[in-house]
């Protein structure tokens, strides 16, 4: 075996989670950004900690005081043809995503540790901008202090990237997105708890 043969192969991800770069084209990144900037972004509030990403959700909003979701607007209709391409490629219907979540990553600004809530099923994440590395690691309620770092697995997000969480990716691994090292967005669309793609066969919980 050559050395370095593989060098270049992308690492393992969980099961249940895929990566592809390419999902949009530049032009379709750039018509993105400006629509963006007309979002209503504020810094993202969890009980006491004000982080220092800023986000605007649709179709709901967590409230971690209550630990309830509770209502919010709808997707704006510039974003439609978004939510439609990413279905297809998720394999479910638009409608299925019912949240969506727009989010503005200054330089240095980090994702710590967690799942996302779980009134959601299906996580799908839309990079924009400049890229950044998305981690996972082991999800062990008890015993966090025994994930070690050879169970991080890192990937690295492309401008104009997609990924999926599903399955055990999204019940067994949590994820995080280190400081950025410069200006980053992110879309990411959720579906309601127990809404599979197509085809999909039930998994760990």
């Amino acid at each position: 075996m050559q050395p370095g043969l593989f060098a270049d192969l992308p690492p393992a991800l969980p099961d249940g989670a895929a990566y592809e770069d390419d999902f949009l084209s530049r032009d379709e990144e750039a018509a993105l950004l400006p629509l963006i900037g007309t979002l209503p972004l504020q810094e993202a509030k969890y009980k006491d900690y004000t982080a220092r990403r800023r986000v605007v959700s649709y179709g709901g909003v967590f409230d971690y005081d209550t630990m309830e979701l509770k209502p919010a607007g709808e997707l704006p209709a510039s974003f439609h043809w978004l939510r439609e391409r990413a279905a297809r490629w998720l394999g479910v219907e638009p409608a299925d995503f019912v949240h969506a979540l727009v989010a503005e990553y200054r330089p240095g600004t980090p994702l710590g540790w967690h799942r996302d809530v779980p009134q959601f099923e299906c996580v799908v994440g839309i990079s924009l901008a400049a890229p950044t590395r998305l981690r996972f690691r082991p999800y062990r309620r008890d015993t966090p202090e025994k994930v070690q770092r050879a169970d991080i697995v890192t990937v690295e997000l492309q401008p104009r990237s997609i990924y999926k969480l599903t399955g055990p990716a999204r019940w067994a691994w949590q994820h995080s997105v280190p400081p950025v090292e410069a200006l980053r967005y992110s879309i990411t669309l959720r579906t309601p708890r127990g809404v599979m793609p197509r085809g999909f066969k039930p998994t760990l919980r």
